[in-house]
């Protein structure tokens, strides 16, 4: 079994202060695969002294300098798109091809923002103005499990792009992915503080990020309720915050489409990524005029589909997919139940499950 107990701060891997062991799963398996040791409030606070200390160098370099660090990082993921690939697959359960695109994500969000830093213009005309984007300050930067390299990876390149230092708090679930991309942000060898990347718990790692004084900018992509807490927390700092939340993504069906074709499409656009993905099509909305005939088509026959690990499965093959963890498999018997009471109608597929594993 695994253990990760480094977290990545001041450009060196140093042992974290904080002392709780995180249990990592294989859903495929529902069977333990590792621990991760999480960083706590000292260890964030850790973090953001160096994040502090590196941002004024940082906010003096040049569009050539951060491109140049950029490339140094693009260059390192792209060497270890093999291992995000199988990160993802393992710890929670990503089809191959979805794990591939993520890979990919990762290292084409750098490609982008040099890209796009090359011709960006820092200073412009407003009329009469003269405008001049400075860089705001530390950014807290905070992703969920699903596709996690992707996610430091772009929110990562923008904040450098801008010129500004970051803290990264990922999801305590994806550390396996972290690990890789920590692995390649050391090789690239920023300066110290540039970038500091810890595994915590959002009520500890995440609370100090959002409350913390010496944090300007908060991004984070997660839940809803998560995100209203870290609006009111960062608005006693007046911190700049943006949230990219989740949801239950409808698709809505109408009543002069062909059901045969539409209604398989929504059904799959659930399953994206395992069905743990923010743009999902998580819910099928139809008229109540066509509902027995969408029900019907929402039904596969036991025949038809079956549970599989994450290597049998294609990008859109709608079958019931593994989950990170078992505490996500109970979300959706608490759904059928929200649609009972709302009055709306849930319909229940009859799938074959295999003995073991998150489904």
């Amino acid at each position: 079994m695994r253990k990760i107990e480094r977290v990545y701060v001041g450009g060196k891997l140093v042992v974290p202060h904080g002392t709780e062991l995180f249990h990592l799963f294989n859903p495929s398996k529902e069977e333990v695969i590792g621990q991760v040791r999480l960083a706590d409030e000292e260890d964030a606070r850790a973090a953001i002294a160096a994040a502090k200390t590196a941002q004024a160098p940082l906010s003096r370099t040049s569009k050539a300098e951060r491109i140049d660090m950029l490339r140094q990082l693009h260059a390192e993921i792209e060497r270890r798109q093999k291992a995000i690939m199988l990160a993802s697959m393992l710890e929670y359960g990503a089809p191959t091809k979805r794990a591939e695109a993520a890979a990919r994500h990762a290292m084409q969000s750098l490609a982008d923002a040099i890209k796009i830093l090359e011709s960006y213009e820092f200073e412009r005309k407003a009329g009469t103005a003269d405008v001049v984007m400075r860089p705001i300050g530390v950014a807290g930067l905070i992703t969920p499990w699903n596709s996690n390299a992707g996610f430091i990876c772009s929110k990562v390149a923008y904040a450098l792009a801008a010129g500004c230092a970051s803290v990264v708090k990922p999801s305590e679930m994806s550390a396996f992915q972290t690990d890789v991309v920590v692995d390649a942000f050391l090789a690239a060898g920023l300066p110290p503080g540039v970038v500091n990347i810890l595994t915590g718990r959002g009520e500890t790692v995440g609370a100090v990020l959002a409350s913390h004084p010496d944090v300007a900018k908060i991004s984070f992509t997660g839940s809803t309720a998560v995100g209203k807490q870290i609006l009111r927390a960062g608005a006693e700092t007046c911190k700049r915050v943006t949230l990219e939340l989740g949801g239950k993504s409808p698709t809505i069906v109408l009543d002069d489409a062909n059901l045969e074709k539409a209604i398989p499409m929504a059904v799959a656009a659930g399953f994206i990524n395992s069905g743990q993905a923010c743009l999902a099509g998580t819910r099928i909305l139809v008229p109540r005029s066509i509902q027995p005939a969408a029900e019907e088509l929402i039904r596969p026959s036991d025949r038809s589909a079956s549970s599989r690990t994450p290597q049998n499965l294609s990008f859109r093959a709608a079958s019931p997919r593994a989950l990170a963890t078992p505490s996500l498999s109970r979300i959706f018997p608490s759904a059928t139940a929200a649609s009972a009471r709302s009055g709306t109608s849930a319909a229940v597929c009859s799938w074959r499950i295999q003995s073991s594993g998150v489904f």
